[in-house]
C-alpha cells in the first residue's frame, strides 16, 4: 500500500504534545482587537489544547503524528 498523505493545511497549523494532544493557535487574534477585552487578549495569548472532538479530527489529517 502506498503511504497516506498529511493534509498540508493541518501541518503548518498544529503540532502534537508528547501525550499525543494537539497543540494549536488561540483563535480570534487576527484583527479587531479594539473591540476585544484586554482580559480576552491577555487570556489568548500563546497556543492551546484542542478539545478531544477537534484533536480526533486534525488526528485523521496527520496519521503520521501520533
Amino acid at each position: 500500500m502506498p503511504k497516506m498523505k498529511t493534509k498540508s493545511s493541518a501541518k503548518k497549523r498544529f503540532k502534537m504534545t508528547a501525550s499525543g494532544k494537539v497543540k494549536a493557535g488561540q483563535a480570534g487574534k487576527r484583527h479587531g482587537m479594539i473591540k476585544r477585552t484586554t482580559k480576552f487578549i491577555r487570556d489568548a495569548r500563546g497556543t492551546t489544547v484542542l478539545s478531544a472532538p477537534d484533536a480526533k479530527i486534525i488526528k485523521s489529517y496527520m496519521p503520521y503524528d501520533r
